[in-house]
């Protein structure tokens, strides 16, 4: 494990999910941590937990939608740290249903945390960055940039936003060599983003039981900060996906919305909720949506592990098998 003492890290959304995980593994590693999110009781909480690891950890509770706010949050991390060399924009939030049976209301508020927050948030540090002429901006996209989600269209516009942003970005920075314009690209995490979110789809929302643990995305970011690279999909099913969409667009497009479609039908009816979009709950505080523990499977990870190891068994034990026969008269 590659130690990190001295790096200073700004992370959005940091109360839960990635953006908790994720602090708590720069701490790990001995990085100085800036967390921000909107809940400060729960802040206070991860920062304690960060400075159980022996590192300097400040909490300042910020709403990503306020720019002046994100500004702030600049401000106070450059006074605390004297310098930033990562900022992740990891805050985000989304809508669940068909587009026109949310309140619009609901559908803006997704773009303006998810785009316009992580557009604050490079605004708010590229100068600092540029003043220390180094710094690497992590933005958490999602592999909804690259495969459209049905009954989520705010939340995959915004995502599909992010990404073009931080192209655009790379390409205007291509000349600053030291700073680098980073996407992370998750599959299905199991956070409580779940909870948090808008549902309007008059039904529970629950995920596939293939899912990664915001640990692994957390894992993914830091070491974009030891090795900053474009894009990086976290789990095959992002990359998969990515690469059957361009490849087929329209088959995996009526592919994906019909097993939406009927996978809503099946769950349980559930009240429309806005969830936190508009302002904060009290559920929903630790890096893990529980999903897994309810559904009983291990993550997503593990058994992608377990499959190679035994695909990769299988064909040793094969390739054997083939040099015996070959050997007997």
């Amino acid at each position: 494990m590659q130690d990190l003492r001295g790096l200073s890290v700004v992370i959005t959304g940091a109360s839960s999910g990635i953006g908790r995980a994720t602090a708590l593994e720069f701490a790990k590693r001995g990085a100085r941590v800036c967390l921000a999110a909107r809940r400060a009781d729960v802040l206070k909480q991860v920062v304690s937990e960060c400075q159980a690891r022996g590192v300097q950890a400040i909490a300042v509770p910020t709403d990503v939608t306020d720019a002046d706010a994100v500004a702030a949050l600049a401000g106070a991390a450059e006074a605390a740290f004297g310098r930033i060399d990562v900022w992740v924009n990891n805050a985000g939030t989304g809508v669940a249903g068909s587009y026109q049976d949310a309140p619009l209301e609901l559908h803006r508020k997704t773009i303006e945390v998810n785009l316009l927050g992580a557009m604050s948030g490079a605004y708010a540090v590229l100068p600092i960055f540029m003043r220390q002429n180094r710094g690497i901006l992590i933005n958490v996209v999602s592999m909804a940039a690259w495969v459209p989600n049905p009954f989520a269209a705010s939340y995959t516009a915004s995502k599909f936003g992010l990404r073009g942003f931080a192209a655009s970005l790379r390409q205007e920075l291509a000349g600053r060599t030291d700073i680098h314009v980073c996407g992370v690209f998750p599959a299905i995490i199991d956070t409580p983003i779940i909870e948090h979110g808008a549902n309007y789809t008059g039904h529970a929302v629950e995920p596939p039981p293939f899912l990664y643990d915001s640990e692994d995305v957390a894992e993914t970011i830091v070491g974009l900060a030891l090795v900053p690279r474009d894009e990086v999909a976290v789990g095959w099913p992002a990359r998969a996906g990515q690469i059957a969409y361009k490849l087929a667009r329209g088959p995996v497009e009526r592919l994906i919305g019909a097993t939406a479609a009927a996978i809503r039908e099946r769950v349980r009816p559930m009240p429309n909720t806005d969830g936190s979009v508009l302002s904060p709950i009290v559920a929903g505080t630790s890096t893990s949506g529980g999903w897994r523990v309810r559904k009983r499977v291990p993550s997503a990870k593990t058994i992608t592990v377990v499959a190679v190891a035994v695909t990769g068994v299988l064909l040793i034990y094969g390739l054997n098998w083939r040099r015996q026969r070959r050997r007997l008269p």
